[in-house]
């Protein structure tokens, strides 16, 4: 990891974003999806920085929103209204009229009883609401059971069992314009099998539409779930986006005028940040060390929230002698845990820590917990 600071003179706790990482991995998206039908938005719930967001919206990237104010702030800093699309589970009528009232390119509707909502305040606002129906696979993505998304007995989507009914109450309703289709299977997938899996799910029920309801849908948005390499950061630091873009290239059957979306967040933007912190102590204890950091659950939650693994590395002391350390934060809650029996070089008071590949899901997710000050912010490209 490129530091080109003193760390001594790092304020902590802090989030260090590397821009040049961010615009290489960009980049790499914007060769692979070249000369295909195939459309990325970037998942704003993974890191809203304004600096992020605004590369992000320079490279042509669309917007993923789950929340009106995500909605909002993409258009403030740069999505184009017709490339920002709209899930969640839970929207509200207010939410739904202002996204209407937004002209944004697609709602994502994820049940019978939001899209006879959507309907009823399209048909109030004279309007015609173009939406995507979120079709549940009940494929396993074989992640961690809080990120998967897929399987039949989770919130978000449409049973795929009730697609039929669903495509055909959208049909029948006048003020909604039924685009497509939306599936997405869960997050920090490392393997191209449960994508192939998905889109033999995709082409299966693309026919059945085409023959039952006679209905070419034009729009197929795939979600994301591209993971990165949480071990070996360094070594692979741009996710492999040509396996992922040419899986779906190679197992989708389209039709021509048919667009296919992605919805990327993590694999975008995880490995460019880090999360600085400093030990305030190092404590004996009966049979562990504890490293004590001044970062905490407040500001990176991953570990505490999912046992998530981020390789850690001392920057005032990168190599040498090691010992074996728990790394523990200062909120007043025993989950506030980075790692525990992990190997570092000789670790002690005031040294500076990097907690890597922290960019999606940390700085997002923070908490003023324990009344605990937002971490800092350093770019470097």
């Amino acid at each position: 990891m490129k530091f080109p600071f003193d760390p001594s003179e790092v304020v902590t706790p802090s989030y260090l974003y590397d821009l040049g990482l961010l615009q290489m991995t960009l980049s790499r998206i914007r060769d692979c999806i070249a000369g295909r039908p195939f459309k990325v938005h970037y998942a704003i719930k993974a890191n809203n920085d304004r600096r992020l967001l605004d590369l992000i919206a320079m490279y042509g990237l669309g917007a993923d929103c789950v929340s009106i104010g995500e909605v909002k702030y993409a258009i403030e800093t740069g999505f184009e209204k017709n490339n920002v699309v709209f899930a969640g589970v839970a929207k509200t009528d207010n939410e739904i009229t202002q996204a209407l009232s937004y002209g944004i390119e697609c709602i994502h509707v994820e049940s019978m009883e939001e899209l006879v909502n959507v309907d009823a305040i399209a048909c109030r606002m004279k309007k015609k609401a173009r939406i995507a129906l979120r079709i549940n696979p009940d494929i396993d993505a074989h992640t961690h059971h809080y990120i998967t998304t897929g399987l039949a007995e989770n919130k978000f989507g449409i049973d795929l069992r009730k697609a039929d009914e669903a495509i055909r109450l959208a049909m029948s309703l006048e003020n909604v314009e039924l685009k497509g289709l939306h599936f997405h299977i869960g997050s920090q997938i490392l393997t191209h099998e449960p994508f192939k899996l998905l889109c033999e799910r995709i082409n299966t029920l693309l026919a059945h539409v085409r023959s039952v309801h006679g209905v070419t849908l034009k729009y197929v948005n795939v979600g994301g779930g591209l993971g990165i390499d949480y071990e070996h950061p360094d070594q692979h630091p741009v996710s492999d986006f040509k396996g992922y873009f040419d899986t779906f290239a190679n197992n989708l059957k389209l039709e021509d005028g048919q667009e296919v979306h992605f919805e990327l967040g993590r694999s975008i933007v995880a490995q460019c940040g880090s999360l600085l912190t400093r030990v305030i102590y190092v404590k004996q204890g009966v049979e562990k060390k504890f490293v004590i950091v001044d970062g905490g659950m407040n500001n990176l939650i991953r570990p505490a929230l999912y046992q998530a693994y981020h390789l850690i590395q001392n920057l005032s002391n990168p190599v040498g002698q090691t010992d074996k350390y728990d790394v523990v934060g200062p909120i007043c809650e025993s989950a506030d845990v980075f790692a525990e029996n992990r190997e570092l070089p000789l670790t002690g008071r005031g040294d500076l820590l990097a907690i890597r590949s922290a960019g999606a899901y940390g700085q997002t997710m923070a908490s003023h917990y324990n009344m605990r000050p937002e971490a800092d912010v350093y770019y470097i490209r």
